[in-house]
């Protein structure tokens, strides 16, 4: 969907064609200024978490300086809370702001958003809290996608789209995962696969993954080495594993959403406050078990090439649990995207130690599982089955179990489904709107183009144009058919694989855009 800040059809329209053609060389210049940031960005939280260790170093040698480290502690969380009430829009992950961006509930400030999430997310792993990179990459990558909209004054069309680029950019230079930054626009932040999309978000992801290469190198994020396949015999245990994470997924989502409720009923901690307790945890985390501080990578590490037994993996796996809910709730800059798989990934080596107990299973398949259930678990959460897959398979570097990964992702995703599951980024977006205390103000003056596909099994299939009770307050302008443009009529036919153009005003882009999502998807049987 896209908006132009012309109010006059007839702009709307003629901007619609001649954009596409820039689009895609603007979406590689913010690639590169996003991957620029997002090099910066991961340099920094590498620092700030060694600078971390190393504080909870000297502590165990020498007690004295743990009252000093807490007072400092203290000091962070006002800072980072301070951050925040300054600029709201930085807080917790930053994807479901840069969706609310996108649809036209939210406006943004980017430049205050970059110097918030850079200053706060920092702070944060200085502090120790449970949280990712990959959030704040997104926003910032998205918000550098905005500001080269704003200094180069594009139209409000193609400023959408360089948010787009930007935040997949974004994603594919915290994890080296150019495709998943692709896939992760058109999956979660679009919910839809427009070729326009499509090619500037990929030269936006290419460029900034090439330059974080060049920085970090070119190993995955996550360097595991799958010895062998998982055989045949054990794919029926994949589908007990794909249950158990996908119910796990709607405890997450439902734990996160009360731990937000419940950090808002604390009195004492509001406002400036409100991030102290997180890093007061932190510290008690980190008194007893440094590396489980931060977004979590070092912990899956040692999971993967330690020996830990089943009690260290189950106790781990609860207080990440717990830490992240924690973390994310105190509004700290952070992601919830590595804290969740580091979750995923203990789960995955204990059901995997399970077998290994009772039916026999090699330890040298625990790694397998660990895989699966990182997967499977961002799946059940996210409820982004093809960017689990992806994303998971470029993070680790093996492309030897697809086939199990899809079958995990797919039962973890479908037992969600089943449960009436929503997305947590879905939910984290509507409880923003909802403390707002206001609904999207409308601007009736501008006209919004939603592009959508015709899906295989669509109510449109094989109808014509005057057949179709279409939403109200929208008009058919085109229908893209391969390298076609259709001006349609009544008696146009539509296809399978056609783009339905939709030229509507942008108060009621949301309403129409979910009334033509459910005529050009499939039937339900």
């Amino acid at each position: 969907m896209v908006s132009l800040s012309k109010n006059n059809t007839g702009d709307t329209l003629r901007n619609w064609y001649s954009f596409r053609f820039k689009i895609v060389i603007e979406g590689i210049l913010v690639g590169l200024f996003s991957g620029l940031s997002i090099v910066a960005y991961r340099f920094l939280l590498g620092e700030a978490y060694n600078f971390s260790q190393w504080i909870y170093n000297i502590q165990r040698k020498n007690p004295l300086t743990i009252p000093i480290w807490i007072l400092c502690l203290i000091i962070i969380g006002l800072i980072v809370s301070y951050m925040i009430k300054w600029e709201p829009m930085a807080s917790g992950s930053g994807i479901p702001q840069t969706e609310g961006v996108l649809i036209g509930h939210l406006s943004m400030n980017w430049i205050k958003v970059i110097i918030a999430k850079f200053v706060g997310g920092i702070l944060a792993i200085v502090g120790g809290l449970a949280v990712g990179r990959e959030g704040p990459s997104i926003q910032i990558g998205a918000a550098v996608g905005q500001g080269f909209s704003k200094i180069f004054k594009r139209l409000k069309l193609e400023e959408k789209y360089l948010i787009t680029s930007g935040a997949s950019a974004g994603l594919a230079a915290a994890f080296n995962a150019p495709i998943s930054g692709v896939i992760f626009a058109l999956e979660e932040i679009h919910k839809s696969f427009s070729p326009i999309i499509l090619t500037s978000a990929l030269g936006a992801s290419i460029t900034a993954d090439f330059l974080a290469k060049q920085f970090f190198g070119i190993n995955p994020v996550f360097d595991f080495t799958v010895v062998k396949m998982l055989p045949f015999k054990y794919y029926g245990y994949l589908i007990l594993l794909g249950i158990i994470i996908g119910l796990s997924g709607i405890v997450f989502n439902k734990v996160m959403l009360k731990t937000l409720n419940l950090y808002d009923s604390f009195k004492f901690f509001k406002g400036i406050k409100k991030s102290i307790p997180a890093f007061l945890f932190a510290a008690l985390v980190g008194l007893i078990y440094p590396k489980a501080l931060g977004g979590g990578h070092a912990l899956v590490e040692d999971l993967v090439h330690g020996d830990m037994t089943l009690k260290l993996m189950f106790i781990l796996m609860v207080v990440r649990f717990f830490f992240t809910m924690i973390s994310y709730g105190s509004g700290a800059p952070g992601g919830i995207f590595l804290p969740l798989l580091v979750v995923g990934a203990f789960m995955g080596g204990i059901f995997g130690k399970v077998l290994s107990v009772t039916i026999g299973l090699s330890n040298g398949f625990i790694i397998n599982f660990i895989i699966l259930a990182m997967a499977g678990y961002l799946t059940a959460i996210v409820k982004a089955p093809i960017t689990g897959i992806i994303l998971i398979t470029e993070m680790t570097g093996s492309f030897s179990h697809l086939l199990s990964l899809a079958i995990v992702c797919i039962v973890a995703y479908e037992t969600t489904e089943i449960l009436g599951s929503k997305p947590i980024y879905e939910e984290l977006l509507h409880r923003i709107l909802k403390n707002k205390g206001e609904n999207f103000e409308s601007e009736e003056h501008n006209k919004v183009l939603i592009e959508l596909p015709v899906s295989l099994g669509s109510k449109l299939e094989g109808k014509k144009i005057k057949e179709i009770i279409w939403p109200e307050k929208c008009l058919i302008v085109s229908i893209k058919r391969g390298q076609d443009e259709i001006i349609p009529g009544g008696n146009t036919e539509i296809l399978v694989g056609d783009y339905i153009v939709a030229l509507t005003n942008e108060g009621d882009s949301i309403l129409v855009n979910e009334k033509l999502n459910l005529l050009v998807g499939e039937n339900e049987i």
